[in-house]
């Protein structure tokens, strides 16, 4: 063993990012039936909130890219959003068994119905997306739906689902520290590039830049409470990792769990699998836990 190598032979446990969207559009019925079949250990989602206070499975807060709609989706009720095609973007056939068209886009109780039925243990990582027009009534919304679906919060248990939360504001995690167990809670932390937020975001100089500011302030403020320790996981995305190794070997060796996403390249399973990294979050959980299957398995 090198010294950059893990001292425990265990495998990284292997969450769906948005279920197994490699395959399927992500967030659907379809791509977490798929992620479930390819044996992942846990699966990843997002989360907003409708006009009608929904939580509801989207990565972005407006619909353009992952439907036939247009506009935010806070603006529009669930019974609005359930109309709308989330599948077809992606120009996958689902499979009968999957489900229908109609029936692909999901809320959060519709997540855990999916999960319940998994038939083993499984992980559950929600990340609320922020800014949030309804602010941190996201956090307080999806934790009385959990509630009510029989989650214990000193456990994070719900039935065989293991459920953890995440996010990139530290405003978000701070709130979730004071209900959920720091052994629950990751903090999400990636380097922020000025010229790929005006790119995405279609902004201007001046925005951009002091947009970015916000968001550097914010991954100090992230950083911050990793070294503290305050938060129990560490999430860093794989771009951070490559260039931030040392800094993700400190939080593992003060004892901090580091989820990383989103690994998608053979390269990137093995860089992780060295570190010592304990969670993988990947668009293609079958091919990951295949390589990692193969290199668990001792020479002949």
């Amino acid at each position: 063993m090198t010294t950059d190598e893990p001292a425990a032979a265990a495998r990284p446990l292997v969450y769906a990012h948005r279920g197994s969207s490699g395959t399927f559009a992500e967030h659907t019925r379809a791509a977490y039936l798929q992620a479930i079949a390819d044996g992942a250990d846990g699966v990843e989602c997002d989360v907003h909130l409708t006009r009608d206070q929904h939580v509801v499975l989207l990565h972005d807060a407006t619909l353009d890219r992952t439907s036939d709609g247009t506009g935010q989706v806070a603006d529009r009720t669930l019974q609005e959003l359930q109309e709308l095609d989330f599948s077809s973007w992606k120009g996958a056939r689902i499979p009968e068994a999957y489900g229908a068209k109609s029936g692909q886009f999901l809320t959060l109780p519709d997540l855990l119905d999916i999960l319940r039925a998994a038939g083993r243990g499984i992980g559950l990582a929600i990340e609320f997306k922020h800014p949030s027009p309804y602010q941190l009534r996201l956090e307080d919304r999806a934790l009385e739906v959990l509630r009510v679906e029989g989650w214990d919060p000193r456990t994070s248990m719900l039935e065989n689902i293991t459920v953890s939360f995440m996010s990139f504001s530290p405003d978000s995690v701070k709130h979730l520290l004071e209900s959920v167990p720091a052994a629950a809670v990751c903090q999400l932390v990636d380097d922020v590039n000025v010229a790929d937020i005006r790119e995405e975001l279609g902004l201007g100089a001046l925005t951009g830049g002091a947009l970015a500011n916000v968001m550097k302030a914010a991954q100090a403020e992230g950083e911050r409470i990793l070294a503290a320790a305050e938060a129990g996981i560490a999430g860093p995305g794989i771009g951070y990792v490559r260039t931030h190794a040392p800094a993700v070997q400190r939080w593992l060796a003060s004892g901090l769990r580091c989820r990383v996403w989103t690994v998608d390249t053979e390269d990137d399973v093995e860089r992780c699998r060295k570190l010592g990294i304990q969670e993988i979050t990947t668009n293609w959980p079958a091919q990951v836990l295949s390589q990692l299957m193969a290199d668990s398995r001792p020479p002949r």
